[in-house]
């Protein structure tokens, strides 16, 4: 049978109070009394039922995350950005893995509902914010992670995605690239479009360049394979001599399928832009140019956004910040790139 609060205190020689005050405050206690508990703690090998805590205080000391897809490097890293302002706050991060399904998603924001948890970060599959509406009259905290609905009741971290979509295709047509291609993802996902916008913007600018739009079912390295396959079932006038990909992973799989069939030469034939910078961008086989997002930071300030919700729910605090993306420049596109005003990473 497993120790309890009052056998730890009897141990220790203390009340029961001053066993809860140095589980929660011990900044409370005299140090010899937190000596005393400590020890008895360990000799007992007493675990505090921290559910029974969380029904009496009425919240957890977790927050949740939902993610639309945790393979993806640049949400693992968002993740950590928010662990560790959690950490500083004395919380923990709770993280669903949504895979880009909204019912899959529905399911974690009722099980962190049910949990009590804190406040939910978000990263939205859709357009469609209803579940978190509703959640919200709940009296739950929720802040959108790299996706931003100005006018709405709802705090945001993201990223100029149309901004970031300009400085891509902007790079390729400096480098003396005119027919682009655009590696889309699936065109529901609100960051693949405004990306896309950027992209148009760019090549609007440009009156010789055109810019091919190939929606794909998954924005992952496999995907980026089959589009490469494509590519080298053209005809070498018939393909783009550069490709912006809506993220690395797709950037990362038309790099491999390239390279595995000997196909047209990165940059010299082709160039390719990814983005999001993760950290397999500089160790690709030919190292990847991309857009540059702030992941830790994204995932840092939104915590810190819902702890300033928790405290004062839709005071003067910065409601919805945007982070501006930087242009990186590698090997996957340099060969005929002029500028020198950019990041070489």
């Amino acid at each position: 049978m497993s120790a309890s609060i009052r056998d730890v205190a009897a141990s220790a020689g203390v009340s029961v109070g001053t066993v809860s005050n140095v589980l929660n405050r011990p900044g409370k206690v005299a140090h010899s009394s937190v000596e005393r508990v400590t020890r008895a703690i360990a000799e007992l090998g007493y675990v505090r039922n921290d559910a029974a805590r969380q029904l009496r205080a009425g919240r957890s000391r977790s927050i949740g995350l939902v993610v639309p897809d945790i393979s993806n490097p640049f949400f693992a890293e968002v993740a950590r950005g928010a662990e560790a302002r959690a950490d500083e706050a004395g919380m923990t991060i709770l993280i669903g893995n949504a895979d880009e399904d909204g019912a899959r998603e529905e399911r974690y924001l009722e099980l962190f509902r049910e949990q009590r948890v804190n406040g939910v970060l978000i990263t939205p599959t859709t357009d469609d914010l209803g579940a978190l509406t509703r959640l919200r009259t709940t009296g739950m905290a929720v802040v959108l992670v790299d996706r931003e609905f100005f006018g709405s009741v709802f705090c945001s971290v993201a990223v100029d995605d149309i901004e970031g979509g300009y400085l891509a295709v902007a790079h390729l047509l400096a480098a003396g690239r005119r027919r682009i291609a655009y590696l889309a993802g699936p065109l529901g996902i609100r960051q693949v479009v405004d990306r896309l916008a950027g992209a148009r913007s760019a090549v609007a600018e440009v009156p010789e360049a055109t810019l091919e739009v190939v929606e794909l079912r998954a924005m992952s390295v496999l995907e980026g394979r089959r589009a490469g396959g494509a590519v080298l079932e053209r005809e070498n006038r018939l393909r783009p001599d550069a490709i912006f990909a809506a993220n690395d992973l797709l950037a990362i799989g038309m790099v491999q399928a390239l390279h595995i069939q000997s196909g047209p030469r990165i940059p010299d034939d082709i160039a390719l832009i990814g983005y999001d910078d993760i950290d397999f961008s500089s160790s690709t086989i030919v190292p990847l140019s991309s857009i540059r997002q702030p992941a830790r930071l994204i995932g840092f300030t939104a915590v810190d956004l819902l702890l300033k919700e928790l405290v004062d729910p839709g005071g003067p605090h910065e409601r919805n910040v945007r982070f501006q993306p930087q242009l990186v420049v590698r090997e996957s596109t340099i060969a005929r790139y002029k500028s020198v005003n950019v990041f070489t990473g």
